[in-house]
């Protein structure tokens, strides 16, 4: 099965699970849907893990991100979604997650909910190569000062989450 053939979960705008489509369709027709996604801290808080998505990637490729995550699939709950994902494309488990904040994130037909979560890691980052191009650890300072610059290609949904979290600091 491909990618676009995998069964998502479809939200409503409110944030309630209304049914599944494939994940084509979902694209297609810029359904409401929802993402688990995890921010990735040192122990010390004081950096965050930074990551810039391969080329391939079927949305945002090639741009930075911080957030590890994706779409929830038809009938998964948000964390184990977040879990899966921080596996998958950092290689990190065990690890415990915190949630953090659920929000709403709106461009042209992609729109979606975010249920966001954090977790405190020391241990080894192994990449998922057909979605990571390479990543580091970033001092918070500098990831808020790069930012600032519009310019800077990072994703948009991460540079709104990162954004918020700060705000919520």
């Amino acid at each position: 099965m491909s990618a676009g053939d995998e069964s998502v979960a479809i939200y409503d705008a409110a944030g309630r699970v209304v049914g599944s489509a494939t994940r084509r369709r979902m694209r297609a027709e810029g359904l409401w849907h929802a993402v688990g996604e995890v921010l990735v801290l040192s122990p010390d808080r004081k950096e965050v893990y930074v990551h810039r998505r391969t080329d391939s990637k079927d949305i945002y490729p090639g741009m930075h991100d911080c957030w590890a995550g994706g779409v929830i699939a038809a009938g998964e709950d948000p964390e184990v979604t977040a879990r899966r994902e921080l596996a998958e494309e950092l290689g990190v488990r065990g690890a415990p997650v915190r949630f953090l904040f659920q929000t709403v994130h709106q461009s042209g037909s992609v729109r979606f909910h975010g249920f966001l979560y954090e977790t405190q890691w020391d241990g080894p980052i192994v990449h998922q190569a057909e979605e990571i191009a390479e990543g580091w650890w970033m001092p918070l300072a500098e990831l808020r000062a790069r930012l600032r610059d519009p310019q800077w290609p990072f994703v948009p949904d991460g540079r709104q989450f990162i954004k918020e979290w700060f705000a919520h600091g």
